[in-house]
């Protein structure tokens, strides 16, 4: 019996070996993100205010490649839930390891009438954009900024037979219902390029072979005619819908940011002097959480990038103090211990030190510090016209540019 024992303990050593191994084989090798797949569906999640929907999200976390995408009309200065927001849930989404297309969707802008039309002007708000999220600190290693008009042309047979069976597809009531994604409404006097534009936009999906649409609460009825579409084609892989935030205005009754009134957002390469103005003035009433742009600012924009937010302010008024819980911050706003006076200087220290890299960028690096001239020139040239189109034969001459830019534009002027 000992003799006999060796070569079958040897026989049984080499069989759990091998057991081993297949076992070994058979677990997920490790995500190149570093994530497990459980993490990498709650940071993804995290993006989106509403998804569409979590089971295919959660699902989607076994593609090998998984694309998201975000279309956005080169259309005037970035305002700083365009720039900033928008790095944070792009740096979120590719720590995943999620490549993330941009659409820098110039002939969009054109179809609605941005920049007059003028697709040159478009295109040169385009690439300052792009500057914008470069320096502000978006990670691009797995990031493509792609423009519409070129990849339309290379592969135009695709996009446009995509567009028109998606046209043909769907009513004339439920493209008009798609309107807000251009900044309409429903009831206004759509031209025939603003009907042609949510098919599209539609289309974009596809043609980019995105599997998350990451775009604002703004753009969801268009994302929502996309999965449409896929039950009309019988396609069983509908997008995910990641719709982020939309922020609100600075000023009392602002629902969101507006490109044309200056004073209901921070832009991106305003001053520290032009943050601290604009936040001295915006609506913040003690102890109100609800529609305060501030807290809003402070929990969607700071915490996020800071993960804490210190506020500075002497022993009698409570001292110097750093919330590290977005909660704790909103308890003690609510109960009166952290008052207006105290909360909104410390929000402009945050934000001129997230806009600071962005400021040094455009003053600094030559070719952005021109392309901020040609943008900003194209608001002044809008604002003058629109002025002297009110005002009768008056000279722009007689106009300081930061003047025009604090007149309200009449009744109806879209920027």
């Amino acid at each position: 019996m000992a003799d006999g024992g060796a070569p079958i303990e040897k026989e049984l050593e080499e069989k759990l070996a091998v057991a081993a191994a297949g076992a070994s084989s058979s677990t997920p090798a490790p995500h190149p993100s570093g994530l497990s797949q459980e993490e990498r569906y709650e940071l993804c999640r995290s993006v989106g205010e509403e998804c569409q929907s979590e089971d295919e999200l959660r699902r989607l976390m076994n593609k090998p490649t998984i694309i998201a995408y975000d279309g956005f009309e080169p259309s005037g200065r970035m305002h700083i839930a365009q720039g900033v927001m928008k790095a944070i849930n792009v740096n979120k989404l590719t720590k995943t390891g999620v490549h993330f297309k941009f659409w820098v969707a110039d002939w969009f802008a054109q179809l609605n009438n941005k920049m007059g039309g003028d697709l040159n002007k478009i295109q040169t708000v385009g690439k300052y954009m792009v500057e914008v999220w470069k320096s502000v600190g978006m990670d691009t290693t797995n990031v493509e900024f792609l423009s519409s008009s070129e990849e339309i042309n290379k592969r135009p047979d695709e996009y446009w037979t995509l567009v028109m069976d998606i046209a043909r597809k769907s009513t004339l009531n439920r493209i008009i219902r798609c309107s807000q994604i251009m900044g309409r409404n429903e009831t206004d006097d759509l031209s025939a390029a603003q009907i042609f534009y949510p098919c599209m936009q539609c289309a974009d999906i596809f043609f980019l072979k995105a599997d998350i649409c990451q775009l604002g609460m703004d753009q969801r009825k268009v994302n929502m005619l996309a999965r449409e579409y896929c039950d009309q084609i019988k396609r069983k892989l509908k997008p995910v819908i990641l719709s982020h935030r939309m922020m609100p205005g600075l000023l009392e009754g602002q629902e969101k940011m507006s490109k044309s009134d200056p004073n209901s957002a921070i832009f991106m390469e305003d001053t520290e002097q032009e943050v601290n103005t604009k936040i001295k003035k915006a609506y913040c009433p003690p102890t109100v959480v609800e529609s305060n742009p501030c807290v809003e600012y402070i929990k969607y924009i700071i915490f996020p990038w800071f993960n804490k937010f210190s506020v500075s302010r002497p022993d009698d008024k409570g001292g110097n103090k750093e919330y590290t819980d977005i909660d704790v911050l909103i308890e003690d706003y609510k109960s009166g211990a952290l008052h207006p006076s105290d909360l909104k200087p410390a929000l402009c220290k945050h934000l001129n030190e997230i806009l600071q890299p962005v400021r040094d960028h455009f003053e600094n690096n030559v070719e952005a510090k021109d392309l901020l001239k040609k943008v900003k020139s194209y608001k002044d040239d809008y604002i003058k016209a629109e002025l002297m189109n009110s005002c009768g034969d008056v000279s722009a001459k007689e106009f300081d540019v930061e003047e025009l830019m604090r007149v309200e534009l009449k009744p109806g002027a879209k920027m």
